[in-house]
């Protein structure tokens, strides 16, 4: 195939190529760059197309070719290899000991609002936070389903003033304090 056929037949093609260019990357920027890479590589190796074969095709293998040539180059440049001896990392001081202190005085605090709500909201309560579904608790209650269930609500109702209270209390302390 000659110089001047292989060109028009490029230029043919050289609307399809650059939709599919853009098809590929999504970009306009990035499918302009694609085309011209394709353009060099078919320019440059026109000797390699084999007439009678599938013009189309080879411009786009070419092409598809390029662009997950260049996916790959950019997901191996975003990966991070770490080479540092891990033996820097041991007496770093970055360890970190749980202290559950804080959590077991703000159980304690919960547990003792509860303790001080009624008894008539506080047993079904404490039954459904244990698993307990409503029908069992008022089963073993013997207590009307849409009692249990009030009494359920109201407890939480109850329950939220209350820690709405403390912690609101302990947040204007602590302005106070500054």
């Amino acid at each position: 195939m000659s110089t001047l056929e292989f060109n028009g037949r490029y230029e043919g093609m050289s609307k399809l190529l650059h939709s599919f260019a853009y098809n590929l990357t999504k970009n306009t920027e990035d499918a302009k760059d694609l085309y011209q890479e394709t353009s060099f590589r078919a320019l440059t190796n026109r000797d390699k197309f084999r007439p009678g074969t599938n013009f189309k095709a080879w411009l786009f293998t070419i092409m598809k070719n390029i662009f997950i040539n260049n996916y790959r180059k950019k997901m191996r440049a975003n990966t991070i290899m770490d080479s540092t001896d891990n033996d820097y990392y041991i007496n770093s001081g970055s360890v970190v000991i749980s202290n559950k202190a804080e959590s077991n005085i703000m159980m304690d605090e919960l547990t003792a609002m509860i303790d001080g709500m009624e008894d008539g909201i506080r047993v079904p309560f404490m039954m459904h936070y244990e698993g307990f579904k409503y029908q069992e608790i008022a089963d073993k209650l013997e207590l009307p389903l849409g009692t249990v269930k009030s009494r359920i609500f109201f407890a939480r109702k109850e329950m939220k003033g209350l820690i709405n209270n403390r912690y609101d209390n302990v947040a204007i302390l602590r302005e106070k304090i500054k």
